[in-house]
């Protein structure tokens, strides 16, 4: 067997070992067809659905304005100067855009040492978690994708104080939210996923 045969044998091997699916789905507007397309969100939704109550349409809702759904998604870097990288905006990363902080606060809680914020079972578990809290803390409606999504982005803390009152853009952004988790609660009725 020649060199060149051999390496390319190789490469071929390797590179189909090769990390996750961390693309977005095609059709981000329509539930039914992501779920189609990606079976596996169906299950992490329905099981963080019955753990923790959190609707999926609520986690599809924020999910999408987290990552829409990139498994790998990262905040953007900052630069000084406009060219000097100066390292991330935060230390949010995967499916639920989780920071490292609150991810480590949820394994301990919930005993996942071994969950990762780039697998979809996981991330759901981990927003599923995080609402049930809101939901317990702060007498937010597991329903309520609007409420949800501000104590979400703002912490439990930063939604107690109204932070998010200061700032108009992130008040349009969850009506965004709530919208499209009506719209993906339509959807899915329509198909018989709810």
């Amino acid at each position: 067997m020649s060199r060149f045969l051999r390496a390319s044998i190789l490469f071929l091997l390797l590179a189909s070992c090769g990390g996750g699916n961390y693309s977005a789905p095609r059709n981000l507007d329509n539930a039914c067809a992501l779920l189609a397309e990606r079976p596996q969100y169906f299950r992490a939704m329905k099981d963080a659905e019955r753990r923790w109550g959190i609707p999926i349409h609520v986690q599809m809702a924020t999910f999408h304005q987290e990552s829409k759904f990139i498994g790998n998604a990262r905040t953007p870097h900052r630069y000084a100067l406009g060219v000097i990288p100066m390292g991330r905006q935060s230390s949010a990363y995967g499916y639920s855009q989780a920071l490292d902080g609150t991810w480590e606060e949820y394994e301990q809680e919930v005993g996942r040492w071994g969950a990762r914020r780039d697998r979809i079972d996981d991330a759901a578990d981990f927003m599923g978690w995080y609402m049930d809290a809101s939901t317990q803390r702060l007498g937010i409606s597991k329903w309520d994708a609007q409420a949800q999504y501000l104590a979400y982005h703002e912490g439990r803390t930063g939604y107690a104080n109204q932070s998010y009152l200061g700032k108009p853009w992130l008040m349009d952004v969850s009506g965004r939210v709530a919208e499209r988790a009506e719209m993906y609660r339509a959807q899915l009725a329509g198909c018989g996923r709810l």
